[in-house]
Parts: structure tokens; C-alpha cells; sequence
């Protein structure tokens, strides 16, 4: 049998993790291994027993998401981000550090399950309506940073993706979409990322952004 997926679960109120507890260990094939009150102790937990995933809530004491999102980074663990409101700024700044996505607390069972086994497949749930109204928002207010020049250009099949990522498609919705096998789509998505120097899909979001690939989209 495959080993659950592991789980670390930062919130500072009590009620909230007890209830994502519930909510994951419900299915087969996740477990909860570690819970944390504040960013520092999430750190520290994430250190301590490995999880594959940690559902880091953005506000809370000592250290934000951000700080743990920032510590965790480049390390086994993919962070999925969990928030109260959808266009909270903090939001972006987990993205450019490479967030496996991020979720509403009120957003309900499901999508919290999907968003979990999406981040330890490397294929990151980003809700569309979420993450374009976030985007639209902060580049209407003009936050929006310079794009970085890629390594290479991208060719208009990789720019093809790019755009149906930063729409929230995930790997087998593209694959169907393009008419294209599912390894063949991950192939471009690992080229996409090396040619932007990112380091996972909601990286390729934000870079889609920044570089108005996706204006009149």
C-alpha cells in the first residue's frame, strides 16, 4: 500500500485545527502527524517530523505564513496557505515564495482534501476565481512587480500552458484541453519552470501575471 500523505497543520486557534484534523483524517489516505499553534513551533514541527504537506494558516503569532512559507522553501514539505479572506496582500507574498497554493478556510471540505493530494503531486491547486480575483486586484493597484526575463523565451506551445496554468487548470485538465498525453504536459511544465527560474506552478501564476501574458484573458 502507499503511505498516507503526511500532514503538519499551523493555526493558532485550537477549534480550527481540530476541525482539519477531522476533515483529512477522515480520508484513507492522509494523516495528520504534527500540529502547531504559531509560525516558530510549525517550523520547528516541520523539522521534527517531516510531513509531506503543511497547511499553514497566513496570521499567527510570532511568525506569519509567509515567515514559515520562506523557511520551508526548497525543503520536502509543499505549503499550502490557508486564509480567511480572498484577497488578503499576504497572499502574494506567499506566492512568490513558491506556496503550493492556497485555500479558504470557509472553502469546504473538499477543496481542502484536493488542495492537500494536489500539493504532494506537485500539481498545485489554485482556484481560478480565487487566484484571478487576487492577481486583477493587486495589478489594478499597480503592485505589480517586473517580470523576470526568462532564461530562454518560451515557445508558444509552453506560453499556451502558462496561460491555462494561471487559469487554474491542472496538469490532466491541460493534457485534455490540448490534446496532449499527461507526461508530455508535465515535460513542458518542468521546462517552463527551468526556463523562469521558479520554483513551482503558483510561481508560474504569478510570473504569468507580472509579464501581462494574461491581460485580456
Amino acid at each position: 500500500m502507499t503511505p498516507p500523505i503526511r500532514v503538519l497543520l499551523a493555526d493558532d486557534q485550537e477549534m480550527i485545527r481540530a476541525s482539519l484534523r477531522i476533515i483529512l483524517e477522515d480520508q484513507p489516505d492522509i494523516t495528520v502527524v504534527a500540529e502547531a499553534a504559531d509560525g516558530v513551533e510549525a517550523i520547528e514541527q516541520a523539522h521534527r517530523t517531516r510531513p509531506d504537506v503543511c497547511l499553514v494558516d497566513i496570521q499567527m503569532p510570532r511568525l506569519d505564513g509567509i515567515g514559515v512559507a520562506r523557511a520551508l522553501a526548497g525543503g520536502q514539505a509543499r505549503v499550502v496557505m490557508v486564509t480567511t479572506f480572498d484577497l488578503d496582500e499576504y497572499v502574494y507574498g506567499a506566492l512568490r515564495l513558491g506556496a503550493a497554493g492556497f485555500v479558504l478556510k470557509d472553502a469546504g471540505p473538499k477543496l481542502l482534501v484536493e488542495a492537500v493530494r494536489a500539493a504532494y503531486t506537485g500539481d498545485a491547486l489554485i482556484s481560478p476565481s480565487i487566484t484571478l480575483r487576487l492577481l486583477r486586484h493587486l495589478a489594478e493597484r499597480g503592485t505589480r512587480a517586473g517580470a523576470r526575463v526568462p532564461a530562454q523565451p518560451l515557445t508558444v506551445r509552453e506560453a499556451e500552458i502558462v496561460r491555462a496554468i494561471a487559469k487554474g487548470r491542472t496538469n490532466q485538465e491541460i493534457a485534455d484541453e490540448l490534446f496532449l498525453s499527461l507526461s508530455t504536459v508535465k515535460g513542458y511544465v518542468s521546462g517552463i519552470l527551468d526556463k523562469l527560474g521558479v520554483r513551482g506552478r503558483v510561481e508560474i501564476v504569478a510570473w504569468a501575471w507580472e509579464s501581462r501574458l494574461m491581460d485580456g484573458s
